[in-house]
């Protein structure tokens, strides 16, 4: 039997508002997430444009905040101008980043009116690789501005009269990459200015946007995090956001290093904070930098060959390669296979949520979250159907429970120690000592008078009794009362059928109880839990 844990919870301890578009998604047109699950001319539910119903009205009904579109690497070669207009007028061009044919089918305007059917807020990346000051400067008048320019009459001629009133702007992604079309690698500074003018100008075309930032596109960069200063350091003062990326990865098997990847987050997160903090200091800003984690993921890889001897870390030397015999593809929305992750479904349930909890920590400076793979989390798909696997449950819950004020967590419990490892010469990582077995967060809302406490026990054998101490709510009417839902499974490889897309449905924990302030309940092992408290009021 595993010793007890015990969550402490106090309400004069929080950490900051969580934004509302903290739990958001990702899209990219790699494979088939556009061409086949998105659009789908032929699709049985296919609207006028093309557009699959069924795959909008399944995330509509998710009520996702907002996405980041239409890339990713894919936007650093893309030419907007080309995708507008009549689709018969439009110029197919490749795509050097994912060796794939841009046919623009789905263009500029489709994007957004796509996002405009879903319910959702598309955060739009421009082309900072290839494309200029002015093309920003035109996509925003195009986008955003009410009428009488060139720009702004094209966009109602093509049929959309009212302004999209896209609010928040990426300035290129992943610009440090030099895997990045136009990268600035080796010339932050430049990059800097360039974001300086570009964001200054975007914002005299329309004053109400935000606009945000690269920094670094992995803690693995060897300019990490020296590039992300240089950088913020020249455009500090017309910036909103820095937008960062991470990926986590763990080899087959091994739980608890795939779990425990959250930590890592939590030093990437931490850093940015520090160096934001720094450049803020030295421009005597009064404005704090917020963060866009715009591009995040926890999987499992296999281990790769490493190549020693390479001295500090290039990731340059990993991603950059001249491939001879690779060609480019022709995707066929009609034809499209069907997209797997490794693992079961719990397994990549799990850590993602362990990276949203490592969010919802920082939401006093993470304003911005936006899941790689997030719409298929959301809403699985493939030619023909779409389902909720275990990842759109517990995303769910967030998005309905994780809102008004995240608080602090104080967490006793067992640990146990990850041992440093090499997925390849681009994932490696320290050991950390110490992971706790209980993972966990918690928000305060006051507009529902609910306090939610979500936790992930790592432990892939242990039924953990949990005790929550809310002894400081004690003035709170309500304090006996609460709810816990948990997801789990006793095999972890289980995969959704998308005949029954029930399996993994929270199921209510019975016997979860409060008595002096003090809630007992417990979780099982490698589960997914959420408890909620009715308070009446935030403290005594």
């Amino acid at each position: 039997m595993a010793r007890r844990a015990k969550i402490t919870i106090h309400p004069d301890f929080p950490i900051g508002e969580i934004s509302p578009r903290l739990f958001s998604a990702f899209l990219e047109p790699i494979g088939t997430m556009v061409n086949g699950t998105m659009f789908n001319p032929k699709h049985p539910t296919a609207d006028e444009q093309g557009f699959r119903k069924d795959f909008i009205d399944a995330l509509k009904k998710t009520g996702v905040p907002a996405i980041r579109l239409p890339g990713g690497n894919y936007v650093s070669a893309w030419q907007w101008k080309d995708s507008i207009g009549p689709k018969d007028q439009r110029k197919v061009h490749l795509d050097p980043a994912w060796f794939q044919y841009i046919t623009n089918e789905v263009g500029h305007d489709e994007y957004l009116q796509w996002a405009e059917k879903v319910g959702t807020a598309p955060l739009y990346t421009v082309n900072l690789g290839t494309g200029t000051m002015q093309d920003a400067m035109d996509i925003v008048e195009y986008t955003n501005h009410e009428g009488g320019t060139y720009w702004s009459d094209l966009r109602r001629k093509n049929g959309h009269k009212k302004p999209y009133g896209v609010d928040t702007w990426y300035l290129g992604n992943e610009m440090d990459g030099h895997w990045q079309l136009g990268s600035w690698e080796k010339d932050p500074r430049g990059y800097g200015v360039l974001c300086q003018e570009t964001s200054k100008a975007m914002k005299w075309i329309d004053p109400t946007i935000k606009t945000a930032v690269c920094g670094s596109s992995s803690p693995f960069m060897e300019h990490f995090p020296e590039w992300d200063e240089k950088v913020l350091d020249e455009c500090y003062d017309v910036v909103d956001y820095l937008s960062v990326h991470h990926y986590h990865s763990a080899p087959p098997g091994d739980l608890k290093c795939l779990l425990g990847g959250a930590l890592y987050y939590e030093d990437f997160i931490n850093t940015e904070v520090a160096m934001c903090d720094y450049v803020q200091s030295k421009h005597r800003s009064p404005k704090k930098m917020m963060i866009s984690l715009d591009e995040f993921g926890g999987m499992i890889r296999p281990n790769s060959e490493l190549n020693p001897g390479w001295g500090r870390y290039n990731m340059a030397r990993v991603h950059y390669r001249v491939d001879p015999k690779r060609k480019y593809i022709r995707h066929d929305p009609d034809h499209m296979d069907d997209r797997a992750f490794p693992g079961g479904d719990m397994e990549h349930m799990l850590s993602m949520a362990s990276i949203q909890l490592a969010i919802l920590r920082h939401a006093d400076r993470v304003k911005i979250g936006c899941m790689t793979g997030g719409l298929f989390a959301l809403c699985a798909s493939n030619h023909d159907l779409v389902w909720r696997t275990a990842s759109h449950y517990a995303f769910m819950q967030l998005l309905e429970h994780a809102k008004g004020i995240s608080m602090q967590t104080k967490v006793d419990c067992e640990t146990y120690d990850m041992p440093g490892y090499a997925i390849d010469d681009t994932s490696q990582y320290t050991g950390k000592d110490g992971v706790p077995y209980i993972d966990c967060a918690s928000a305060w809302d006051p507009k529902s008078n609910t306090l939610s406490l979500f936790v992930i026990n790592r432990n892939e054998t242990e039924n953990y009794p949990l005790s929550i101490d809310l002894r400081g709510f004690t003035g709170s009417s309500d304090l006996g009362k609460c709810t816990h839902f948990e997801i789990a499974s006793e095999d972890i490889s289980l995969i959704t059928n998308p005949e029954d897309d029930t399996v993994f449905a929270p199921k209510k924990v019975r016997g979860t109880a409060i008595k002096d302030g003090i809630c007992a309940t417990h979780v099982k092992p490698l589960s997914w839990n959420v408890i909620t408290f009715p308070i009446s009021r935030s403290k005594k």
